[in-house]
């Protein structure tokens, strides 16, 4: 699946997410153990990232097995951070875990995650953010080639040879993770994550584990509860992913997703054309679109931005809606009045560039999750089927997953998640999600019998709560404050729904204008996307 990954920036109050001392009191029955296992299982000390600083976090390793079958044997070293619950000891809720997706996202800065639960739900618990292994401050971290999306790059779609180059530049890539990873390819699966998630409960001294994860998140944290429903307490699992999927199909079910966010993107920029002048239909703007893609294809801006470079520059707009007024705006610039620069930074500054150890770690776990067709030819058949239909993000999908079909290391028969024997949890999907689409949400439902899921109709987000939606995120907080959940209705359907946050509205009539109309939280001060 292509992932978003999303870093927080912006800066935390002061006194908003005090710490309190190392040394705690022993909290309350079934959330932990004793202080002392807590005080001396981590060695916890100061956060170099100045967001955590701020909010007073600490940060420490807990080291696990490499091979959790070998325990003796080569170990690594997982980078994890940790805000204090600033509630007294006798309203302690426990440790909770945050995934940001991925996989291969870096998770240490979410330890800020429990500031931006309304009231003081999330004030009682300990926020723990962690780098899953070969991830980010983890050690081993995985890198395979860092040069390996300098632009410009083929074109995605199968033409004038770019199968054949596609074709030999993933599979060098593949063979470059494979002589960097060495014995770490063998370990990456979902299921070594899950387990090293039980170990950081363990050394943290947490009976129970509570856990919020996005988009690939959601996936560990099903993986967690099939594996561990006992250990279960409260887990919050925002966009899921479809577990009937991982990854091939999951991945061609994303395609068509896209397509109908792209088109209500393409139709938002119709509806201001005062202010963008790219048409006044959907399809008069997506033909623009296209028309500037064919041209860089033939003359790429800066040397740099190609066909291939355009399409992930305008991917973002598939996740989040606040960025459609900056993407608006470029695109409007590059057609009225071209800049060969913006365009350029506007690539070089995004996810798809820069963070080889984000895609690697993508790679690193998703081929070994589950098999892929072995066969160019399956991979082929089904592209071209699909591009008939969603012909935006098909073959970029494809070819950003291509190292998969040659990859280094064995892949794994998936996990059948099954949440029979785990407690009620929270499932949040907006229906109109790109990235995992809605019907994900509703198969996890029902495999976990005690679930509520919280839908919010026509919302295209993916992975955005606690953004700001006063209804969602107080049904949230109710969730985490007491473990109250809408009432489970019978039937394949969400059990409560909430409004989705409104379309953004260009800030002023001026295409040009840098920041456009978006409102944007906290959390999402800065969004990169990575497929």
């Amino acid at each position: 699946m292509k992932r978003l990954t999303i870093v927080v920036t912006a800066a935390v109050a002061a006194g908003t997410l005090a710490a309190t001392p190392v040394g705690l009191a022993a909290a309350s029955p079934g959330t932990r153990t004793t202080t002392a296992a807590a005080a001396t299982s981590v060695a916890w000390g100061s956060c170099s990232d100045p967001t955590l600083q701020q909010a007073h976090a600490q940060c420490g390793t807990v080291t696990v097995p490499m091979d959790y079958a070998n325990p003796g044997g080569a170990t690594v070293k997982l980078a994890i951070s940790r805000v204090l619950h600033t509630v007294p000891d006798s309203q302690y809720q426990g440790v909770m875990l945050v995934n940001p997706g991925g996989p291969g996202g870096s998770g240490l800065i979410y330890s800020i995650l429990g500031g931006f639960v309304p009231g003081d739900a999330g004030k009682a618990y300990d926020w723990i953010g962690f780098d899953p292994r070969g991830v980010g401050s983890s050690q081993p971290a995985l890198s395979c080639d860092p040069n390996y999306t300098a632009g410009p790059r083929p074109p995605y779609d199968p033409v004038h040879g770019s199968v054949n180059a596609w074709l030999a530049k993933a599979a060098a890539y593949a063979q470059a993770c494979g002589r960097a990873g060495g014995a770490l390819l063998e370990h990456l699966t979902t299921v070594d994550s899950a387990r090293d998630m039980d170990s950081i409960r363990t050394a943290l001294g947490a009976s129970k584990l509570n856990f919020y994860g996005f988009s690939y998140g959601t996936y560990l944290g099903q993986v967690y509860a099939t594996l561990y429903p006992d250990k279960v307490r409260r887990f919050v699992l925002d966009s899921n992913v479809d577990p009937r999927g991982v990854w091939y199909q999951d991945n061609l079910d994303q395609d068509y997703a896209f397509e109908v966010v792209l088109t209500k993107f393409f139709g938002w920029i119709a509806k201001y054309d005062s202010t963008y002048h790219l048409g006044t239909t959907e399809h008069a703007v997506e033909q623009q679109w296209y028309d500037a893609k064919d041209k860089l294809e033939a003359a790429p801006a800066g040397g740099v931005v190609g066909a291939a470079e355009w399409t992930d520059i305008f991917t973002g707009a598939g996740y989040v809606q606040f960025l459609w007024p900056d993407l608006a705006s470029l695109f409007s610039n590059w057609v009225h009045t071209p800049d060969s620069k913006s365009l350029v930074d506007a690539y070089n500054g995004s996810a798809s560039v820069g963070d080889d150890n984000g895609y690697a770690m993508y790679l690193g776990v998703q081929c070994v999750d589950a098999p892929w067709p072995q066969k160019w030819s399956t991979w082929k058949r089904d592209n071209t089927r699909v591009a008939k239909d969603a012909p935006f993000l098909t073959w970029s999908n494809a070819w950003f997953n291509e190292p998969c079909r040659v990859w280094p290391a064995a892949a794994h028969d998936p996990v059948h998640v099954d949440g029979r024997d785990a407690p009620p949890i929270l499932l949040v999907d907006e229906t109109l999600d790109a990235a995992t689409p809605y019907p994900g949400s509703l198969e996890v439902r029902r495999r976990f019998p005690e679930a509520s899921l919280i839908a919010l109709p026509g919302g295209t987000n993916h992975a955005f709560s606690l953004s700001g939606n006063t209804c969602l995120d107080s049904k949230i907080a109710a969730y985490l404050a007491d473990g109250t959940l809408p009432q489970r209705r019978s039937g394949s359907r969400a059990d409560a729904t909430c409004a989705p946050l409104p379309q953004p509205v260009p800030s002023s009539a001026s295409a040009s204008t840098s920041t456009g109309g978006a409102t944007r939280s906290p959390m999402r001060a800065r969004l990169a996307v990575l497929r």
